[in-house]
């Protein structure tokens, strides 16, 4: 998940890592791959009460400021997280118009950085490795990566850094509209991973009306989020789509009912980095190809380096 998303950004991502999903090449944000059934994990109910009670002793004003410093945060574990290496594990069950499982499948990848960037490198699919033929040609696709990014001339990097600040000054912006998007309401504390953190229930604001064009999406999109209250960061986000959220005349549907959980949890005492998603998933691409399914993505074997990643035939070397 490379993506400094803020907690109830989340769902929009869906819509375009489908339309990535049709294409040869891996998508720039992972799409979620799912569990055997469509029950919702544990824990997954947005409905289900804190197990512990709190004293809500936080003002609306001081919600939304919570709020507003947790996706803060968010956004600088985003660059932190280009200081790891790690393993992405994604399962998809696709489901046929009963609910039923037609399909599995499996992806495991290695997450990397070259040269400041995160690239993605398949190693496994349905949990047995690459044939020669297609390692291969997922070399041959990483070397291309390298070489156009060891030969990045000095005004190539000055545009490159220019826009990811861009990108950085646009998501806090949308910072700002989730904030006022929605009514915040303490529901209580509950330890999470052996953390305390605040249970926060998000509802669409009445009346709501949207800057940002991606914004507008937000009126159609509740949850529930779980804050670390000694670190402000958020561990845990539980999304419901509540209306059809549409991209383009014909690009994409999300139907009411989708739902995603994200997790994160704390690495080296310095960051917090994605650990668990699971969804379920019912989508409509270009008017035709549905998707119908629930997702579970793992990352794990998080390890930090201080210089870039290199590949070495087909070894994965990180210099120190």
């Amino acid at each position: 998940m490379g993506k400094a998303q803020v907690c109830c950004c989340l769902i929009l991502t869906l819509a375009p890592s489908l339309a990535l999903a049709q294409s040869d090449q891996p998508p720039a944000l992972p799409v979620p791959l799912a569990t055997a059934t469509g029950a919702l994990p544990a824990g997954a109910n947005l409905a289900s009460a804190p197990s512990a009670s709190a004293s809500t002793d936080l003002s609306n004003e001081e919600v939304r400021l919570l709020i507003q410093k947790a996706a803060e945060n968010d956004i600088v574990n985003d660059q932190k997280q280009r200081d790891y290496t790690y393993t992405e594990r994604a399962e998809e069950h696709r489901l046929d118009g009963t609910g039923q499982v037609k399909s599995t499948e499996s992806t495991t990848r290695e997450i990397m950085v070259l040269y400041g960037e995160p690239v993605e490198r398949l190693v496994r699919r349905n949990d047995q490795p690459l044939s020669e033929k297609e390692a291969s040609k997922e070399e041959q696709r990483i070397q291309k990566i390298m070489e156009k990014r060891k030969n990045e001339t000095e005004e190539e990097r000055k545009k490159r850094l220019e826009r990811e600040a861009k990108d950085r000054e646009e998501e806090r912006e949308f910072v700002r509209e989730v904030s006022d998007a929605y009514i915040f309401h303490v529901a209580g504390l509950e330890s999470v991973d052996g953390r305390d953190t605040y249970v926060i229930d998000a509802d669409p604001r009445p009346g709501f009306q949207a800057r940002r064009k991606e914004a507008k999406y937000l009126s159609k999109v509740r949850g529930r989020i779980w804050i670390d209250r000694a670190d402000s960061q958020w561990v845990k986000v539980d999304l419901e789509a509540l209306d059809t959220l549409s991209w383009g005349l014909f690009l994409a549907r999300v139907h009411p009912g989708t739902h995603i959980v994200v997790e994160q949890t704390r690495i080296n005492d310095e960051v917090w980095l994605p650990k668990h998603v699971w969804m379920r998933l019912d989508a409509k691409i270009a008017l035709l190809k549905n998707f119908n399914l629930t997702a579970d993505i793992t990352y794990t074997d998080y390890k930090k380096f201080r210089a870039d990643t290199k590949i070495v035939g087909s070894e994965v070397v990180n210099n120190q």
